[in-house]
């Protein structure tokens, strides 16, 4: 007897809700790592949410959220930026830490770039000869912003399509410590990351969790842990789901940190 079903698994997406249309905006887990490494250098930076959408937003136009190593003559990276301009070497444009705090370095010396048009943001540091293209993603960069920067809890889904591979802690804590700066203090163990978290600060612990969600597949982050909710790659279909027990308190992540379950090696 031959049994057929149809469909099948999905191949390996990520999902952002908070579209101002209530549709849920749907990238690649490459885009989301990508853009989750953006929000976190603007977050060093104590720059606002707003920086944050314009900086992804040029990254959905310039690269569509890749760290490409091809563009427009010599541009290259996240945002096409040009070593011949002055940008920075190849290797360093290739970096996507290094490329975002370049961008960022130009955006603030924008007047008024908080109340300005995106686009015109945008422009202003970019000078592409299609101005005008940067708008049309603002809407996706807008929910994706609220949620890297904490502000839409539980916001961002990953499917990694296959178990993730084995992870190693002290890759995540450099990670973090290196995208994050002084702002996030990890401390690795054998198979988890515990990431204290101001108290009270539920904002701060969901854009560390989101961004955990986000680089989930290339670090092989299994599980996380955070403000009583749970998310696991192999069940990742489920999305953020309540830890369970009595009480706060039962929750293996409490308010006050975010904990990271590496995936071991089987």
């Amino acid at each position: 007897m031959v049994h057929y079903e149809s469909g099948g698994a999905r191949a390996p997406h990520c999902t952002v809700a908070g579209r101002e249309d209530g549709e849920p905006y749907t990238l690649q887990p490459q885009q989301a790592a990508n853009a989750a490494t953006i929000e976190a250098v603007g977050s060093a930076r104590e720059l606002p949410e707003r920086a944050v959408t314009i900086a992804i937003a040029t990254a959905m136009q310039e690269s569509s959220l890749r760290n490409i190593d091809y563009g427009d003559r010599d541009s290259l990276g996240l945002f096409q930026q040009r070593p011949s301009m002055g940008w920075g070497s190849e290797e360093e444009i290739m970096d996507p830490v290094y490329a975002s705090g370049k961008f960022y370095d130009h955006l603030v010396l924008v007047p008024d770039y908080l109340d300005m048009p995106l686009t015109e943001a945008a422009q202003e540091v970019q000078r592409s000869a299609f101005p005008d293209e940067y708008a049309k993603h603002e809407p996706d960069a807008a929910a994706l912003a609220a949620a890297l920067t904490g502000r839409s809890a539980a916001a961002l889904n990953c499917h990694p399509g296959t178990p993730p591979a084995a992870g190693d802690p002290e890759e995540i804590t450099s990670r973090l410590s290196r995208e994050f700066g002084e702002a996030v203090a990890p401390l690795g163990g054998p198979a988890e990351v515990v990431v204290p978290v101001a108290p009270g600060n539920e904002r701060q612990g969901w854009e560390l969790a989101h961004w955990a969600v986000a680089h989930s597949a290339e670090l092989g982050i299994a599980r996380i842990d955070h403000a009583g909710m749970t998310w696991e790659a192999r069940r990742s279909s489920r999305g953020w789901q309540e830890t369970g027990g009595a009480d706060a308190g039962d929750a293996r992540g409490t308010s006050a940190e975010l904990r990271l379950t590496v995936a071991l090696a089987e």
